[in-house]
């Protein structure tokens, strides 16, 4: 009895300190998030007083971004979320404070000149900064500091989509492939919904979206159909998604020139390319993501079969050439548009397939499904769940053992049938067939040798 009385009054008293200090820094993360959301917005707005297309300036605004980078604050470079993980796993949550208005400046200069980045990853790494600030401040452990700087990227990434479920969920889920630390969990609820509750009393608007969606019957096997071929539809679109944003990454980065010519260079080719197939790969694109979950399909029949290809393109080399902001935004807009064009072909329920892929091509590109179809239901609404839940987790399969966040670690295999290295980094992790499978096909190829060796040989033997 006593032993059980002291493991309880232990509990409680850890309860009771993750309880006011995720409090604590989840509202000062709201409202470090919502100055920042508060100076994009402004900026965004006022991109019409210029006498040019804003996105004219994007060569010069990549080239700042770069040295503003590298002069005050390298861990400031890439897309956010990727340098909080690698924090986590190799620096025991030490962020540098000078990464946290770098990271905002850096992401405000490249969405005002176009740049094709998101708010998520800067918002994640500002949240996860102020949360190793705070853990420095008052001398926490290396241990709590890992747990504070966890929670900031998920009230980072509920503070923007409005969606603390879900983003103190993707905070936990997104470090390891398999795992997810429950010892987080309780701090990173609280982070999420103090962050949210503070970014909203602050004035930041979520838009949800009502997903209208016809079924005939409760159990609609021919949707449910659909729904798997979306899925290993947007599992492809996921993998096209990684692959192409690391090969461009790799192919500028192999380019004979220094890194301020390649942000010039790289601004000015998106510049070229959008004088054909136009500026709606530039910015957010927020306004396209909108019309594609539009019940009403009259407004946004103008979106391209390619949109999805194209905005894969634009960001890979705005974020190749050292662009700053998230990666999480322009994932949002590529699964969107991409059902939007999968809805098309199927003929009908565009905006509920728009919306499988808004979050599916999230599951398939970060290895974060629980978090994916926990915000199907915080922005969707529970009618489109369960089908949600299908598509997810298809598409996390079908991408294999790959992720846009190089520093995940994996502790899982996707597949039986394979073998991987497990604890290491994803970016670092050979995938190579299992024994079994590999004399299995070895057998089957010897067969078909010898087939096709006697086949050859029979019409000497006929002579």
């Amino acid at each position: 009895m006593k032993q059980h009385t002291i493991e309880q009054v232990t509990i409680f008293i850890s309860v009771s300190k993750w309880l006011i200090l995720s409090s604590i820094v989840g509202i000062i993360i709201g409202a470090s998030v919502t100055l920042f959301l508060k100076i994009l917005q402004f900026s965004e707005q006022n991109q019409d007083l210029l006498p040019f297309k804003q996105y004219y300036l994007l060569p010069f605004a990549l080239l700042f971004t770069v040295w503003l980078v590298k002069k005050f604050a390298p861990d400031a470079q890439g897309h956010g979320t990727e340098k909080v993980i690698e924090a986590i796993h190799k620096k025991d949550g030490k962020i540098e404070l000078a990464v946290i208005p770098v990271k905002l400046l850096s992401t405000v200069l490249t969405v005002f000149a176009g740049g094709s980045v998101g708010k998520e990853g800067p918002s994640a790494q500002i949240g996860a900064g102020m949360a190793s600030f705070v853990s420095d401040l008052f001398r926490f452990s290396k241990e709590d500091r890992k747990k504070l700087v966890i929670c900031g990227i998920g009230a980072g990434f509920a503070s923007v989509f409005g969606t603390p479920i879900a983003g103190a969920i993707f905070g936990v889920e997104v470090l390891v492939i398999g795992l997810i630390r429950y010892d987080v969990l309780l701090p990173s609820f609280i982070a999420g919904f103090a962050a949210f509750s503070t970014a909203q009393y602050l004035g930041i608007e979520y838009t949800y979206f009502d997903i209208h969606f016809y079924q005939e019957i409760d159990l609609d096997l021919y949707l449910i159909g659909q729904v798997v071929l979306a899925g290993l539809f947007f599992g492809l679109v996921s993998d096209i998604t990684i692959t192409s944003m690391k090969r461009i990454a790799r192919t500028i980065e192999k380019i004979p020139l220094n890194s301020y010519l390649k942000a010039f260079g790289g601004g000015l080719l998106l510049v070229i390319i959008s004088l054909f197939v136009g500026d709606h790969y530039f910015g957010l694109g927020l306004d396209v993501i909108d019309s594609t979950l539009d019940y009403d399909p009259y407004y946004a029949e103008n979106i391209p079969w390619y949109a999805f290809l194209l905005k894969t393109l634009f960001t890979s080399i705005t974020l190749g050439v050292g662009g700053s902001g998230g990666i999480v935004t322009p994932i949002f807009y590529i699964g969107a548009t991409s059902g939007h064009w999968f809805g098309t072909l199927m003929g009908d329920q565009i905006a509920f397939f728009a919306a499988l892929g808004f979050i599916s091509v999230l599951a398939g590109t970060t290895n974060a499904p629980i978090a994916a179809t926990i915000m199907a239901m915080e922005l969707f609404g529970l009618e489109v769940a369960h089908y949600a839940a299908i598509s997810v987790v298809i598409s996390f399969l079908m991408t294999g053992h790959r992720s846009v966040f190089a520093s995940q670690i994996l502790a899982m295999k996707k597949s039986d049938v394979l073998k991987i290295d497990m604890g290491g980094d994803i970016a670092h992790t050979e995938v190579k067939m299992g024994d079994n499978t590999s004399k299995m096909i070895k057998d089957v190829r010897e067969r078909l040798h010898k087939k096709r060796k006697s086949s050859e040989e029979k019409p000497e033997d006929k002579e």
